[in-house]
């Protein structure tokens, strides 16, 4: 019993997560940005092209893309850890026990982080998923991927509704601690914030099932065996989510305006539920690519490789240096930066800590977060 060891663990999921924590950082830090008039999607209006064609490429290719891959691959180790964890103590019954104190204490991790740094955590979602995939560990495959597909009509009419708000509101409609310049003020916002986060990423639901499908056959271990169904997946689940995406990125970007509320809610609709397909599409071109890499791993492919092995430590790390720098209450830089600045702080962020997750992994160090879970978990 206890986490699996450096040189049991799989090269495509690690992969995915160290690249997936830049698509993260993309997403999170615009939520940051405050002081002008809110669009579509709660973005700024921003005046500068540069600007706006960012958000174009943030909305079309980031947002609610990463979180479904990010969800997708929890599913994915929460089927290995069962597995793991029946074979190490001889008991359905035990294993489940362990993984059921691994979500709870992910659920206080989560309400822990969204009470101090980044209202919008998710680890306390998934922690909650964590329950439902124990309960759902042997369910068929063919009800599994039905329910996943029809979970996606919930996405559709509920973020469809949510976030079809008219880019002549101007107002902040949700997250509206990340504009109050009163630290107190803003952690008493935080509690309803954390319990809204949820609504905005429901297609979260529908990855997580497609994960455990993935993870039975084993498609992210052994991707050379699944190579036509992970070109087909990547290929096809990507294409949906730019065709999907694009409208919504114009919209957001200032490009186009729709001529009814309507075609404004499609779109809305459309880029959530493409998202599911696009998250699931980086993944498994992830995996594509961590077939000619084998074990010939270099040093960029290493260091990366060494932030998904510590994505919890990754995550909340970038929560503390977005809440330094852009906070009203801090630096400030939120009120002042736009679209493109804001991205490249995200990537210059999401880049020092590869570089420190290789730090650890030079002198054979976990991150911290992973060994106290992990601690908390295992009981030793």
């Amino acid at each position: 019993m206890g986490p699996a060891a450096v040189r049991e663990r799989l090269l495509a999921p690690d992969l995915a997560r160290g690249l997936m924590l830049a698509l993260v950082a993309l997403a999170n830090s615009v939520l940051y940005l405050y002081g002008r008039p809110y669009g579509p999607r709660q973005h700024i209006i921003e005046q500068d092209m540069l600007d706006r064609v960012v958000s174009v490429l943030n909305v079309t290719f980031v947002e609610v893309r990463g979180y479904p891959m990010f969800a997708a691959l929890f599913a994915y180790g929460v089927v290995r850890m069962m597995r793991r964890q029946r074979a190490a103590l001889g008991s359905d019954i035990e294993a489940r026990r362990v993984l059921r104190r691994r979500f709870r204490w992910m659920i206080a991790f989560g309400f822990v982080h969204a009470m101090l740094l980044f209202p919008a955590d998710v680890l306390g979602l998934y922690g909650v998923l964590g329950f439902a995939l124990v309960a759902l560990i042997r369910v068929k495959d063919r009800t599994l991927l039905a329910v996943a597909a029809g979970w996606l009509v919930v996405v559709a009419v509920v973020q469809g509704s949510a976030y079809a708000t008219p880019a002549s509101s101007g107002e902040r409609t949700f997250f509206w601690s990340f504009a109050v310049d009163d630290p107190i003020k803003a952690l008493a916002l935080r509690p309803l914030e954390w319990l809204m986060t949820p609504f905005g990423i429901l297609g979260v639901g529908s990855a997580v099932l497609v994960g455990v499908w993935a993870a039975r056959r084993g498609l992210l271990g052994e991707p050379a065996r699944h190579r036509a169904l992970l070109v087909r997946a990547g290929v096809g689940g990507l294409s949906l989510a730019v065709a999907g995406g694009l409208p919504m990125g114009l919209m957001v970007g200032g490009f186009w305006e729709p001529a009814s509320e309507t075609v404004r809610w499609t779109a809305s609709a459309v880029h959530a539920v493409t998202g599911v397909a696009g998250g699931l599409g980086y993944a498994a071109l992830i995996g594509l690519l961590a077939i000619p890499l084998g074990g010939r791993r270099g040093p960029v492919v290493l260091a990366i490789t060494a932030c998904g092995q510590r994505s919890l430590s990754c995550y909340l790390f970038q929560s503390v240096v977005f809440v330094v720098l852009l906070m009203p209450y801090t630096l400030g830089l939120g009120g002042t930066l736009g679209s493109a600045g804001v991205a490249l702080v995200a990537l210059g962020t999401w880049l020092v800590s590869v570089l420190l997750a290789d730090l650890l992994r030079r002198v054979g160090k976990r991150g911290p977060a992973e060994v106290l879970l992990r601690r908390l978990t295992y009981r030793g």
